[in-house]
């Protein structure tokens, strides 16, 4: 017999013996269970990504409208700079808030019950 042959009988021989007792291999299982329960459906597990991602895309939406209207209200703002304040703009805010007329204006007033549009 070679060397070869030897070691394949040895090993052929020996018997699989698990280190412990069962009730502790059990409780590795359920340990080992337990996490990858937890990498699958926890709160950070794989499901979870899909979730946040979503949320990641909703709150970009969100973000990119709120975007849009800081822009909108700095332009207003900028349109009400003191030293360069836009004459049509000042009109408007005059008319809307002070009740100041033009001379050549008329001001229709509404019932109440039409003031709605219905």
């Amino acid at each position: 017999m070679t060397g070869r042959d030897l070691f394949e009988t040895h090993i052929a021989r020996q018997q699989v013996a698990l280190p412990g007792n069962p009730v502790k291999l059990w409780g590795v299982l359920a340990v080992l269970l337990a996490l990858g329960g937890l990498a699958i459906a926890g709160p950070w597990g794989v499901l979870a990504w899909y979730e946040n991602a979503a949320a990641l895309d909703e709150r970009q939406t969100q973000v990119a409208l709120l975007k849009e209207e800081i822009a909108a209200l700095q332009n207003r703002v900028d349109l009400l700079d003191p030293e360069n304040v836009d004459s049509d703009l000042a009109g408007e805010l005059a008319r809307r808030n002070l009740g100041v007329l033009h001379a050549d204006e008329v001001v229709i007033t509404l019932p109440e019950n039409n003031r709605t549009g219905s």
